[in-house]
Parts: structure tokens; sequence; C-alpha cells
């Protein structure tokens, strides 16, 4: 029998917070100096002696929304009334948490004559961030489509930042999408809908022919709609093995 597989656990100080969308922050920590992760993987952080705890424990997954290059290890959460939540919003800065991992593989393919199409749903945007900032960094030549949806622009974490990364990398295309847009305060005259066949087509032709099936599939969001669109994709000729998703639940 192989040994259980172990991954690095250490403590680390919270830095910072801030609101990068109504209901939604960021948390920054410590990154140790040794330590490393793959763009797009996640992390275990367990509070500790938290002054309430629930059914749920201290303990929760949380995507990496930082860069590997960047000096800092960021997560980024809804902010819901659970106990672990509300600690994490008034936790002072410099108190330490727990953190394990990175786990995961949700990380960029390595054949750059492939597209990688990113379907993001709301706060599933986290490891999207990692990817297409990872992928500007290191100069990757893969073509990656960047489709964001959420109800309105207040809601999308992170928007302008993903829109003028489209600046530093000639690859990559950011396409946001609005399903209540008018509801919003601020102006929208960007695409409108829920992420389908025709939205992802559309930008699709500007790859060469028959790109729709030949990209690579990545879904990070709801569950609703990660199955969606896992079965919108598998009816339209793409083979299930270059579908490649994470739901997020309980945010």
């Amino acid at each position: 029998m192989s040994p259980v597989a172990t991954w690095p656990a250490f403590t680390t100080k919270l830095r910072s917070r801030q609101e990068v969308a109504e209901g939604t922050m960021a948390f920054h920590f410590e990154k140790p100096a040794n330590w490393t992760f793959k763009a797009g993987q996640f992390v275990d952080l367990t509070l500790i002696n938290p002054p309430e705890t629930d059914s749920e424990g201290n303990t929760r997954g949380f995507s990496i929304a930082s860069a590997p290059h960047e000096d800092f290890l960021m997560v980024t959460t809804r902010i819901r009334s659970t106990a672990f939540k509300r600690v994490l919003r008034a936790l002072p800065l410099d108190t330490q948490v727990k953190a394990e991992g990175p786990f995961g593989s949700l990380t960029l393919h390595n054949n750059v004559a492939r597209p990688a199409v990113l379907l993001a749903g709301g706060i599933g945007i986290t490891p999207f961030r990692s990817i297409v900032f990872s992928a500007a960094k290191e100069k990757l030549t893969h073509r990656i489509f960047l489709f964001y949806s959420n109800r309105r622009p207040e809601d999308a974490a992170f928007l302008d930042e993903l829109q003028s990364l489209e600046r530093e990398n000639p690859n990559y295309k950011c396409i946001p999408t609005m399903t209540g847009g008018e509801k919003s305060k601020r102006p929208w005259q960007g695409e409108v809908g829920l992420i389908g066949y025709e939205l992802i087509s559309k930008y699709l032709k500007t790859v060469p022919s028959p790109a729709f099936t030949t990209a690579i599939y990545y879904i990070a969001g709801p569950p609703g709609m990660v199955g969606d669109l896992r079965t919108m994709l598998t009816n339209s000729g793409v083979d299930d093995d270059d579908i490649r998703a994470e739901e997020f639940t309980g945010y």
C-alpha cells in the first residue's frame, strides 16, 4: 500500500481585507517564502480558537484568487451569515489562521494549440483570476477566453482588472455577461444573458475552426450552472475529457 499523500500545513497572518464587489470580500494573507502552488488550486483555511462556531465547523476550502507570482495569498468569498464568515470578516489584522494545501487540479492545460475556455459564474471567478493573471505574467501563448456571468456589474468581483488585463495579454479575451443588468446602478452595454452555446460560439469564431470542439473547457460556479454548462457542452460535441469543473456550494 502506498503511503498517504500529505500537503504542507502552515500558519499565516491576515494582512488586509477589501470589498471587491457588493457582498464579496477579498482577504490577503502572508505568503510563506518557500510555499508554491499552481494557478487554479485551492487551500483549506482553519480559524484558530474562533469566538464563535457552528455545525459547519472552523475550516473552509477556498480557491486561491492570487496568482503564484504575487507576494500575497488571497482568498475571496461571498459574505453570508455563518459563524465562519462572521468571524473571518471581523478578524483583526495580524491574526493567525491555519492553512493547508495546495489542492486541486483545475489548472491550465499544456497544449498551447488548444484554446482555453473559462466559464465562471459569480464567485467561481476566483480560480480563473489566478489562471489569467499567471498566464499574462508568464507570457503563455494559449488563447484564453474568459466568460464571466453575474447578475449586475456591482456583483462581479475583479471585473475591471480582468477587463484591463486584455491590454497586457493579446491572447486573452474577457467576456462578461449580465443576467440582471437592468437592475444595475452602473450602465452596462456589454453582453447580457446566461453563458450558452451562442455566446461561446460568437467569440470562438476568432480561432481557426473547429474551435468549439477542440478547446479545453473549465467551469466554476454554482452547481446548477456547472451541470447545465456541462450538459450543453457534451450535447454540442465536446468530449467529456475536455471539460474540467469545480462546483461552488454554500457561498
